[in-house]
């Protein structure tokens, strides 16, 4: 039982089921859908949807809005390891042409989205440009157990997808950060979690470094560490996160400022590293703690978001898949031909350029994060719910994968990955 659960969870299964359960719920009762999806908890609450001079906390605010915080949190924890680490993986020569591959896989989405969109006309162009950055997604955890199904575990393609899918990641939170505010803006308030993140740092963590400098016992980080452990820096994401919700920032996004103020090991093994449980800093030990509850919580995200009945397949659903299917294996693969040969920048050592072309369909799995800009980007009604088939769909890029993993003849190498 333990095995089948890690495995569950280690793929984020838990949200596929969510989502299955909700497709067949809203495909056979669809008001009962509705009504728990809506289920208002809290009428009048200091937090939620604020409509009609007051907000209400509903079952799909509790969720998508405060504790899928936890999940990006999570995804935040990885992008700052890789970027300000000193091996970060994001670093250095080594991370170029994957970054350059990165911004193949947002512009190529993005233009054949917008592209497809105008050819359609005017009419349909206004109704769905606002989700041009659906596409864009890349889910790693669906992303890296396909990977490892087309290219096995040792080939350095799945290590060029894991950089991209994290980078991705980045540039994701800060497209949700910008063009897909919740509310109108009150970005002020954004002080409230500017202190809170400043706060929490100076005072746990730079401050009993400070004072321990010369003592190898470090007994005031020591204490720290024992008594307060995570409370000071939970207290700080409920500050932090409230200031995002009222500066009309998604709230989602509100424990980001937090996750660089925690003490974090100065390496890091990356996702899926057996080496990360070996990590015993509080940066680590707070998300091995959090991994299980953000994989119940993707389950309920799945549940509450995936209801979409297959009568609103519509022309978003095939603009989001062809931004997905099309549009990544094409950027991808000509911006990563760019950074590797005219700009000299290379490919990792066993890797070939037309793997681009196979890491590009595995890539264009959106599905989580693609299920989330979904549900910011439109209004509920028919063009969210067609979006949101879309991204579902996108699994089909798994199919696309394996395909062309065989046409292109990848050689699967199934010994560990060297971490």
């Amino acid at each position: 039982m333990y095995r089948v659960w890690n495995f569950l969870t280690n793929y984020s299964l838990l949200l596929i089921i969510g989502a299955i359960l909700a497709l067949v719920w809203a495909n056979t009762n669809p008001e009962t859908y509705h009504h728990f999806v809506e289920f208002v908890i809290w009428d009048h609450a200091p937090i939620g949807h604020y409509h009609h001079g007051h907000r209400t906390l509903t079952l799909h605010y509790l969720v998508n809005d405060i504790l899928m915080a936890l999940f990006f949190a999570i995804a935040a924890k990885e992008v700052w390891e890789a970027v300000i680490l000193k091996d970060g993986s994001l670093r250095g020569k080594k991370a170029a042409t994957p970054l350059f591959a990165t911004a193949g896989g947002m512009f190529g989405p993005i233009g054949v989205y917008l592209g497809m969109a105008f050819l359609l006309g005017s009419d349909t162009y206004s109704a769905v440009a606002n989700g041009w950055a659906i596409p864009t997604a890349t889910d790693i955890a669906f992303s890296y157990l396909i990977g490892r199904i087309v290219f096995g575990a040792g080939h350095p393609a799945v290590r060029f997808l894991l950089l991209l899918a994290i980078a991705d990641d980045a540039v994701g939170l800060i497209i949700l950060a910008i063009f897909y505010p919740s509310s109108e803006l009150a970005p002020e308030w954004l002080l409230l979690s500017l202190a809170a993140a400043v706060g929490v740092f100076l005072i746990f963590n730079w401050l009993p470094r400070r004072l321990d400098r010369g003592n190898e016992a470090r007994p005031n980080s020591t204490w720290v560490r024992k008594n307060l452990h995570f409370v000071p820096y939970a207290l700080a994401a409920c500050i932090s996160w409230y200031g995002f919700m009222r500066s009309g920032l998604h709230p989602a996004l509100g424990l980001l400022p937090i996750v660089p103020a925690i003490p974090h090991a100065d390496r890091a093994f990356g996702f899926f590293s057996e080496a990360e449980t070996r990590l015993h800093d509080l940066l680590n030990v707070i998300e091995h703690a959090l991994k299980h509850p953000v994989e119940v919580i993707l389950f309920f995200f799945g549940l509450l978001n995936a209801g979409v009945e297959l009568s609103a397949i519509g022309d978003a659903t095939w603009l989001v898949l062809a931004g997905l299917i099309i549009g990544k294996p094409i950027g991808i693969l000509l911006f990563g031909w760019i950074a590797a040969k005219p700009l000299g920048l290379g490919i990792p050592q066993g890797m070939r350029i037309v793997d681009l072309i196979v890491i590009g369909f595995v890539a264009a799995i959106g599905f989580t994060v693609s299920l989330f800009v979904a549900s910011v980007a439109f209004a509920p009604g028919d063009v969210q719910d067609a979006a949101k088939m879309g991204a579902l769909l996108s699994f089909a890029a798994a199919i696309f994968a394996i395909v062309s993993g065989r046409l292109f003849r990848v050689q699967k190498i199934n010994l560990p990955a060297a971490e």
